[in-house]
């Protein structure tokens, strides 16, 4: 049995299939950043699934794909978390670009692959191997236009009195706005970074308000200027994304792209379906 999962920082997604590719079983854990929790809590997340944990001793294989897994510190400590778990299993660890990339870019082919979900990431593929300019310093430093910077930007903007008074009372009813509240997620709980990100779908309900389109120009315009346009061959190969920030935002990045001579490629909600045919294939 192999275990294919593609994890952000909000969830994991998993799928087990035998070797010819059919589907055993299909769940969801919490995310599996090594960036932001500890091993109890990886550990608490897998076994709070059934699937996983009744099944831990079947799988042959695990296949990770994770955010915060983009140093070889990073690799080798869940590779050490999951290779206890999943005692009869070979471990494979791989930042979540990778998932990206076998997800949207057809066999050999050469793009700019990058994910806009809770985080942010982007990478050049050249039909082979991975390439990185920027390492990421994770959501505080970086993460342009991710869902935890849009959370921020929100924040920020409700508490400094700059929200429009309706959106603002909107704000009040979806979210617990207390302030005490809000630290205790930012500072004390696991995952800040998913916790910030909850706020992105408000952003998106509301991205035709001048309020919000600030933001979103902003942080996408930031985001091709440090990320994208750091490969000169940016106006040469298409652009691929992945992740729900790119999904509902898909025409106003599109824009922003266009704008600078940028062609958009694909554009995934997720990456898990694709992960599929990928690993049947490379069986």
């Amino acid at each position: 049995m192999k275990l294919l999962v593609d994890s952000g920082s909000t969830k994991a997604d998993w799928i087990a299939i035998d070797d010819n590719g059919k589907v055993l079983f299909t769940t969801q854990t919490l995310g599996l950043n090594p960036e932001v929790l500890h091993k109890e809590e990886i550990i608490n997340r897998l076994d709070d699934k059934f699937d996983i944990s009744h099944n831990k001793d079947k799988a042959t294989h695990l296949f990770f794909y994770g955010a915060g897994c983009g140093t070889d510190r990073m690799k080798d400590f869940l590779t050490l978390v999951f290779q206890e778990y999943f005692t009869n299993a070979n471990v494979v660890v791989h930042e979540d670009t990778y998932a990206a990339v076998y997800a949207t870019t057809p066999k050999d082919q050469k793009a700019i692959v990058c994910i806009l979900g809770t985080g942010s990431n982007c990478s050049y593929f050249d039909g082979k191997v991975l390439h990185q300019k920027v390492q990421s310093l994770g959501y505080i430093a970086m993460d342009d236009c991710s869902g935890n910077r849009f959370g921020r930007h929100l924040i920020r903007g409700y508490y400094f009195g700059k929200m429009p008074k309706e959106l603002a009372q909107e704000f009040e009813e979806e979210y617990n706005v207390d302030a005490d509240y809000i630290k205790q997620n930012l500072y004390k709980e696991p995952n800040p970074n998913a916790y910030l990100a909850t706020f992105a779908k408000f952003l998106i309900k509301h991205k035709d308000t001048e309020f919000c389109q600030k933001f979103i120009q902003e942080e996408m315009e930031c985001f091709v200027e440090n990320y994208v346009e750091q490969f000169e061959n940016c106006k040469e190969v298409p652009v691929h994304f992945i992740g729900s920030i790119a999904f509902y935002l898909k025409e106003e990045l599109t824009e922003v792209l266009k704008k600078r001579g940028i062609t958009i490629g694909n554009v995934l909600r997720r990456p898990i379906d694709g992960l599929i045919e990928y690993h049947i294939l490379n069986k």
